[in-house]
């Protein structure tokens, strides 16, 4: 007979994880990850996105009309822990190629998301790319939470495509979620849960390894391909 009022398994062992701090530093093969500063980043960041507009049609801020107004945005982001911000630093080299975030971290819940990412045009559709957000979710997993969540406008297509490259799970839109800018919002939602972990970890680890690609940096295989089997459900307009 059929429980007339089923109740959620009991999660055995369950411990809220801890929240992530601005000392947290992620490395990897191509990026380093440090807590976004002012005067550390913000400069050097600049230079690489000054005069591309676009890289803001999708984000709450920007474009910044100059290197001290965008400044003063780093500056106030540095003070936020959710958002917690970080740098994504080129490996080994004194440049900054954008930033991204932990943000709605809500341990108690083991839920927390990554957004309000900006990638500058040399950071974009590069193995560095795919790099700064696998070493995040794997903090993020490696740490005890049980949802890892992506949030973007339903308009913006290349955020909806990326989310579903890197292994998340569609799971629908919110209507009018948001006013961005005075425009109307409405929010595509994706997610990546614990026990797709393991399977979505190989399949990064095999598409970042130095095997994948040929001589001329051509992937072998696709990270799409890799993940398509741990994804629950695809986004049917991407």
């Amino acid at each position: 007979m059929t429980d007339p009022r089923p109740v959620g398994p009991i999660i055995d062992g369950w411990k809220a994880p801890p929240f992530p701090t601005v000392q947290l530093v992620l490395e990897g093969d191509h990026v380093r990850l440090e807590h976004l500063k002012a005067q550390d980043h913000a400069a050097l960041l600049f230079r690489e996105i000054e005069g591309e507009d676009w890289l803001w049609d999708y984000m709450p801020v920007g474009p910044f009309q100059g290197a001290a107004q965008f400044h003063r945005f780093v500056a106030e982001s540095e003070k936020s822990r959710d958002p917690l911000f970080f740098a994504i630093l080129a490996k080994g080299e004194k440049r900054v190629l954008g930033f991204a975030s932990f943000l709605r971290i809500t341990p108690d819940a083991g839920s927390i998301e990554v957004g309000f990412i900006m990638m500058s045009p040399a950071l974009q559709q590069t193995p560095a790319a795919t790099e700064a957000m696998f070493l995040m979710m794997q903090w993020a997993f490696d740490a005890g939470y049980r949802r890892y969540e992506w949030k973007c406008d339903a308009l913006n297509r290349p955020s909806r495509r990326a989310a579903q490259r890197y292994g998340f799970s569609y799971e629908g839109v919110f209507r009018q979620a948001a006013v961005v800018k005075g425009r109307n919002r409405d929010t595509a939602w994706f997610a990546v849960i614990d026990k797709d972990w393991p399977a979505l970890k190989e399949a990064f680890q095999v598409w970042l390894s130095r095997s994948n690609f040929d001589g001329a940096g051509r992937q072998k295989e696709s990270l799409k391909d890799l993940t398509r089997l741990v994804r629950v459900s695809s986004d049917p307009e991407v």
